[in-house]
């Protein structure tokens, strides 16, 4: 009987480059305020956000996502040839086939990878991410192109006093490749779908085709949310840190879903962190980004400076499903 050639498993894998897009509209909250009769200070004060981006007409999850991954390669130094798989992250493409991932690649050059669209909302960078490590070691991909691209402002009802606040555009990515040792710890994963009503569209698309009406928009049950995440988040940290083999005190980053300044400063708070531990706070000029939010706040902390290669830092990504994936990488 015939064997079958298993792949020449590798030790580990780790992020070699990350790259960010943002919209050139920037959007205080002033300009929210008019829709839904609220102000700067009562916004401020739910949700810590200042400004946000919206994309215009030409800045699509499509472009966004290039931008950023084209970015995320050149500072990874390997060439777009070399990518094996492109993993696209993202609840706000409006198509519902094909997949965006393959055109994507296409843009970029990567032209004979594979290529899928993640469908994890909020969590759907680090679900990609945990896909892409597993990939890389197993020995049946060389780089995998990870992206997280949200166009919010499709999705969302400006006039919505629950949402409109909250969200914004923007595309981040990075490249995975192999690494002599692990710098992708083991992801911490799972759903709760009984309570995927908290973060929904309010109508399905059939609805809309067989009764005309509003264009379906997200809708948000807030306070069960923040409940719900101010529990999880410290709770599946904890266990992706101890999987990684480290301690809290060993974090010099926390960048967890940028959904709420006030998710993210109680989870910070009950995690215990280290006074030297940088907190991701990105969410303050960019709103929540869905799957697009980590990678931006990311890219956003090594853009300052103060991070070295080979730090570790924890990833948590939650929202809707009710999802979530967490895991420590070591920075690039």
């Amino acid at each position: 009987m015939a064997r079958l050639r298993a792949p020449d498993r590798r030790p580990g894998s780790r992020i070699l480059g990350v790259g960010a897009y943002r919209p050139t509209r920037v959007v205080g909250n002033d300009e929210i305020c008019e829709r839904i009769g609220s102000s700067d200070e009562w916004i401020r004060r739910r949700s810590g956000i200042v400004s946000r981006r919206f994309a215009g007409p030409d800045e699509t999850v499509i472009t966004m996502a290039v931008e950023a991954a084209s970015k995320a390669i050149a500072r990874s130094g390997i060439h777009p040839s070399d990518v094996g798989m492109v993993l696209l992250a993202t609840m706000s493409f409006l198509e519902q086939g094909p997949a965006a991932a393959p055109r994507v690649a296409h843009q970029l050059g990567a032209r004979s990878a594979g290529s899928l669209d993640v469908a994890a909302a909020c969590s759907g960078f680090c679900y990609a991410l945990g896909l892409a490590d597993s990939l890389v070691r197993s020995g049946d991909v060389l780089n995998v192109v990870v992206i997280g691209s949200e166009k919010m402002s499709d999705i969302v009802d400006p006039g919505d006093r629950g949402t409109a606040f909250l969200f914004g555009d923007g595309a981040g990515a990075v490249v995975v490749g192999p690494s002599e040792t692990p710098g992708i710890g083991p992801v911490v994963w799972g759903s709760d779908g009984e309570r995927h009503h908290m973060i929904a569209h309010d109508r399905t698309w059939l609805a809309t085709r067989d009764t005309p009406g509003p264009w379906p928009t997200l809708r948000m049950t807030g306070p069960e949310v923040f409940r719900w995440a101010s529990r999880a988040v410290p709770e599946i940290s904890r266990q992706a840190v101890e999987r990684a083999g480290i301690g809290i005190a060993d974090l010099a980053a926390f960048v967890p879903h940028q959904a709420n300044a006030r998710i993210i400063d109680t989870a910070a708070a009950s995690l215990g962190l280290a006074p030297h531990t940088v907190v991701a706070r990105d969410v303050v000029t960019a709103g929540n980004t869905s799957a697009a939010s980590i990678p931006l706040a990311l890219n956003e902390l090594l853009s300052k400076g103060t991070l070295s290669s080979g730090d570790p830092a924890l990833l948590v990504g939650f929202g809707a499903g009710l999802a979530h994936a967490a895991q420590v990488v070591t920075l690039p």
